[in-house]
């Protein structure tokens, strides 16, 4: 397994210009599978997840031809299989999304069980409850097994707004018979970037940025060219990072609008930002306050969906908040174990958080961080500990950083620009 080696300490200081959304990219590659004309994607992250997807749309029967470095064409003029390879389906959660497509063109999508992050439970319900009203039919005696007759448009609701089960639902209605109208939507930045796609592919979809999409079902997609926006996760982890370093940095190419909520919940940490354009700045700073809500009680950060603070920052808000003077509770409530790397961080690296319950942590600030050798559990806490280990004076060593490489795309080179010792070994 590969492994950063850290030596922390020194403040951030430069320009960086984030990796092309991978929650975006994930969903694009299914929806190339929708038509039988090219689809080029640009701004797509090299990353772990992506590459597995394509290889996902490959073993399916798309053609995958890389253009340049982050452009790639899928030609899927004809799938050839309507079962996912088991081995990369268990590795990565947008696998499902290739349902839509398979049900479209195949009348049958084998999935096999879907993987991600080991963050707590993660429920496939909403996805098949979905697709049932769709006119698609759920066999779970073999892994996930869906057939149906014909996709049709159907008055859905989601029982939760995940994202992934209303990019299914977009994928599918595009092209089912009829009008579908999707209700507690999911309205992410990214799932606005994928209905943008389908639009440009030719699907009639209305309500985009809102909790209720309306669309009316096409006979045939077309071919297009899509451009994907900066990772607005990686933006966020970006700010904290540079902020835990007391550094200077200046984020690119970012679109403001989706930093609404994580430059207000940041700034009440005590970060400040400017954006100057389509520039985030992060200037440095001595010191950090935690500001108090009115009356002085103990502030909350609490994830939401969209427009809320994005649950994929909570762990970089914990990692932050070490380094500032106050207290605040982190109340996680949307995934049972993403809080538990916080045991790690507090006893390899003197951390002061309370670890309440599964949901919640209440950091003590400032803590002096020390060098430690940690392993990164997952994506967002595998960049968090990154982040606290560039902020611990001495030596650190980050493993199983294969977890933060299927997110972060060359962080290490990256980080490396704006000044941080950091190396990549075996």
């Amino acid at each position: 397994m590969a492994r950063f080696i850290v030596e922390g300490g020194t403040p951030l200081r430069g320009e960086i210009t984030p990796a092309g959304n991978k929650n975006e990219a994930l969903p694009c590659i299914a929806a190339a599978l929708l038509t039988d004309e090219p689809v080029t994607l640009r701004n797509v992250p090299r990353i772990r997840d992506v590459r597995n997807m394509l290889e996902i749309a490959s073993a399916l029967g798309a053609q995958i031809e890389d253009l340049d470095p982050h452009t790639v064409r899928i030609t899927a003029k004809e799938l050839k299989n309507d079962e996912l390879p088991a081995a990369l389906a268990k590795e990565i959660r947008p696998s499902l999304v290739f349902a839509a497509p398979l049900l479209a063109r195949r009348k049958r999508a084998r999935l096999g069980q879907p993987g991600g992050d080991v963050i707590g439970r993660r429920r496939v319900d909403s996805h098949f409850l979905a697709l049932g009203e769709l006119g698609a039919t759920l066999d779970t005696s073999h892994g996930f097994t869906v057939t149906t007759d014909g996709l049709r448009g159907a008055d859905v609701i989601l029982d939760e707004a995940s994202v992934t089960a209303t990019e299914n639902v977009l994928l599918a209605a595009s092209v089912a018979k009829g009008r579908t109208v999707l209700r507690h939507a999911a309205s992410e930045p990214h799932v606005q970037q994928l209905a943008k796609l389908l639009i440009a592919m030719g699907a009639k979809i209305a309500g985009i940025g809102t909790n209720m999409l309306t669309i009316d079902g096409v006979e045939r997609m077309r071919g297009t060219d899509h451009t994907l926006l900066g990772d607005h996760m990686e933006i966020g982890s970006l700010i904290a990072t540079a902020a835990m370093t007391h550094g200077e940095v200046t984020i690119k190419n970012v679109v403001p609008d989706h930093l609404r909520m994580t430059r207000l919940v940041f700034g009440r940490l005590g970060i400040d930002t400017e954006i100057r354009g389509n520039d985030v700045f992060v200037p440095a700073r001595e010191r950090y306050e935690i500001e108090s809500d009115i009356g002085g009680a103990v502030p909350e950060v609490k994830p939401n969906i969209w427009p809320g603070f994005p649950t994929d920052l909570t762990s970089m808000a914990i990692a932050y908040a070490t380094q500032a003077h106050g207290v605040v509770i982190v109340h996680e409530w949307m995934y049972d174990g993403r809080l538990f790397w916080v045991d790690t961080f507090t006893r390899e690296m003197g951390a002061r958080i309370i670890l309440a319950d599964p949901y919640r942590v209440i950091v003590l600030g400032p803590s002096e961080l020390r060098p430690a050798e940690v392993r990164s559990p997952d994506i967002r806490a595998g960049m968090a500990l990154l982040a606290a280990t560039l902020c611990a004076k001495g030596k650190s060593v980050i493993n199983n950083i294969e977890q933060i490489d299927r997110g972060y795309e060359a962080l290490d080179e990256r980080l490396r620009k704006l000044g941080a010792k950091i190396e990549r070994a075996a």
